[in-house]
């Protein structure tokens, strides 16, 4: 038996550190300057930030954190750190686990460096992006990497994939999601997932051939589009709607949270909200699973700007089903997640390949 301490790192993207102007410009700037979040060149990226986003944006969106901060902070923290904590309880014995954020604080190599003061030399890390993109999942994971590789010595990683797709997830959103959609009396679902620039979905393809190329691109899995975001989406709303009962006109799909004038994958939430209640939908409920943990993007942009707009157009209510968060479904599902990739990991391992077959004994 491996006489290695284990250690679990839940990752997520970050938040600022108050809801103030010089806090959220310190978090935009480090969010932003990435290049697999902005990727066009370095020069145009710096223009672009600090003549542009930084002086305009850090007052508007330090304004919308203001709308929606607890008493013990950010959301997005303050779940984060709960889920931490109920999964830690769950692992006790099996994993050190940590907290890290990609962007801010607590910081993926503070996280890191507690893991292996504990001892920790064997490391899971799980980004908490149900769908893998390549300015969340990505860059999450590829600064993990770097910040594990700086000592000498690198210890053992493994990553738990994507779980856009995975039966505990969906299991656990449409749990949380089915009182709520009840409670609500709601007549159509908006699956609202954040967005990503078209040119991210057209990388992944490698065939150059289908992503975006028709309508239907995203209607299944398959080789060509087993690494969109886009398509993960979809998949994620399909399941979830099979899972509520919901009637294939009773849901739609949409992607909000865009930035700047270059296309983006498409339709946009702020303009499916007045389509909607044009077609007549009156009592709509909004779930974003893109988000594990309840943020600026849900709380804000959609139960708040998002509702103005709906009801503004003619809706009559509209209703935001919490995410995930901190529920003890949801932590269950972590430890789930996190099991199963340990043991893919070592059934696929050269050792495991190469261990001889020990026949089974009878009692």
């Amino acid at each position: 038996m491996s006489s290695k301490r284990k250690g679990l790192l839940l990752v997520n993207l970050g938040t600022p550190d108050a809801p103030e102007t010089g806090a959220v410009r310190r978090y935009l700037r480090e969010f932003l300057s990435d290049p697999r979040v902005v990727d066009i060149h370095p020069v145009g990226r710096w223009f672009l930030l600090n003549l542009i986003i930084l002086p305009f944006r850090s007052p508007k969106s330090a304004h919308a954190y203001r709308t929606i901060w607890t008493e013990q902070g950010s959301p997005l923290l303050v779940y984060s750190r709960g889920l931490a904590e109920a999964v830690a309880e769950r692992l006790a014995g099996e994993y050190e686990v940590e907290l890290a954020m990609r962007y801010g604080n607590p910081s993926l190599p503070d996280a890191v460096a507690r893991l292996r003061a504990r001892g920790v030399s064997d490391f899971t890390v799980m980004p908490l992006y149900p769908q893998e993109a390549p300015s969340s999942s990505g860059s999450s994971l590829a600064r993990t990497y770097e910040v594990l590789a700086d000592p000498w010595d690198v210890p053992n990683v493994r990553s738990v994939p994507a779980f856009y797709d995975h039966p505990a997830f969906l299991d656990a959103f449409a749990r949380v999601a089915r009182p709520v959609i009840t409670e609500a009396r709601a007549d159509h679902v908006l699956f609202s997932f954040h967005g990503v620039p078209e040119r991210h979905v057209r990388r992944t393809d490698a065939s150059g051939r289908h992503c975006l190329a028709s309508g239907g691109c995203c209607d299944a899995i398959t080789d060509a589009n087993r690494h969109c975001y886009r398509a993960q989406c979809f998949a994620t709303a399909r399941e979830l709607a099979k899972r509520l009962g919901l009637e294939p006109q009773g849901w739609s799909v949409s992607f909000q949270s865009r930035l700047g004038r270059t296309p983006w994958v498409r339709p946009y939430t702020d303009v499916v909200l007045p389509e909607l209640a044009a077609r007549g939908v009156k009592r709509l409920a909004v779930m974003c699973p893109a988000f594990v943990s309840d943020c600026l993007e849900t709380l804000e942009e959609v139960a708040m700007r998002g509702r103005d707009q709906f009801l503004a157009s003619g809706g009559e209510s509209l209703t935001l089903v919490p995410s995930l968060n901190a529920s003890p479904v949801w932590a269950d599902a972590v430890v789930r997640l996190v099991r199963e990739s340990e043991a893919a990991a070592a059934t696929s391992s050269p050792a495991a390949a190469a261990a001889p077959a020990v026949p089974d004994r009878a009692g």
